[in-house]
């Protein structure tokens, strides 16, 4: 799947049978949705764009900042000997459980 970027937002692309047009949102964005549309995929990609530039402008306008499609915080559940062990391993090699869990996600990014 392809995705479109600009100013450092990241958007989907997608087909909808229904409308037989391109469509898509931006990624990651909880409390805010800003959608898209377009017959081509320039006209998608123009859409994209201008449905971001409109987003930052109405929040220049409300005075308030914009929302980032990521912001580097997530959540994750796992059980709580799993929790225990990597934090014991952590220790031991004089890391923070956020650093071991970085470095963990980052050698899996490297293979993909």
């Amino acid at each position: 799947m392809g995705y479109l970027k600009y100013k450092g937002y990241i958007g989907s692309v997608e087909y909808s049978e229904d409308d037989n047009c391109l469509c898509g949102k931006v990624l990651g964005m909880t409390k805010d949705s800003i959608t898209y549309e377009g017959k081509s995929i320039e006209e998608l990609k123009a859409d994209f764009e201008s449905g971001i530039d409109s987003y930052l402008e109405g929040c220049i306008e409300m005075g308030i900042s914009p929302r980032k499609g990521y912001n580097g915080i997530f959540n994750v559940r796992i059980p709580t000997d799993m929790h225990c062990r990597m934090a014991m391993l952590a220790e031991e090699r004089g890391k923070s459980v956020n650093a071991m869990l970085r470095e963990s996600i980052e050698r899996l990014l490297e293979t993909n």
